[in-house]
């Protein structure tokens, strides 16, 4: 790296990178996280990292404006990451009950995960407290493209591969490709 360079990545990445650590209000357990572009983790509840897992990219958009979002949002909610997983730039994952991404999962820029709507959907319970959830599973060795959201209660099977913009509304068998919003089976593997 030139000096040139080292100073932009000082001064635009490393210093986001420290900001977003600093504001984190949620301990991790587990593994260090590989973080290459900034990260903020919170809520009340555990975030559990495997081995290897990396957020950020750098030849990708987003690198200079945005950050990954992770709370776990309730004591007794959990997000937990296998080993060996690569996160784009700008990913939302949050969780009142429970979140799970297997090992081998690439996951492309601007992804989202939430295990509840965050509210009630009848108008006279939408300013009640704990509304709905339903757990996320993501299988192992798992490819997600990019602007993917994954919604409450869905379950994707090992080796799945999920086309850019797709919205995951329910739950699908290991060793398929599915898009579209809602996602579909497009073909199996």
């Amino acid at each position: 790296m030139n000096f040139l360079r080292k100073i932009k990545y000082y001064l635009f990445v490393k210093t986001r990178i420290l900001k977003y650590q600093f504001l984190s209000d949620n301990n991790t357990i587990g593994e260090r996280p590989i973080k290459v572009a900034p990260v903020l983790f919170s809520g009340k509840g555990k975030i559990h990292l495997g081995t290897n897992v990396q957020f950020g990219y750098h030849q990708s958009a987003n690198f200079y404006s945005h950050y990954s979002y992770l709370e776990a949002r309730t004591t007794q909610a959990e997000i937990i990451f296998g080993n060996n997983i690569i996160i784009n730039n700008a990913c939302n994952i949050v969780a009142i009950e429970k979140i799970t991404i297997g090992d081998n999962c690439i996951i492309g820029l601007n992804f989202s995960v939430l295990d509840s709507n965050f509210h009630h959907l009848e108008p006279h319970k939408r300013h009640d407290k704990n509304p709905p959830s339903n757990p996320v599973k993501i299988g192992n060795n798992v490819f997600i493209g990019n602007n993917v959201t994954i919604l409450k209660g869905v379950e994707i099977g090992n080796n799945v591969v999920i086309g850019n913009n797709s919205v995951v509304t329910k739950s699908f068998p290991e060793n398929t490709v599915i898009s579209g919003n809602p996602a579909q089976i497009i073909k199996t593997i």
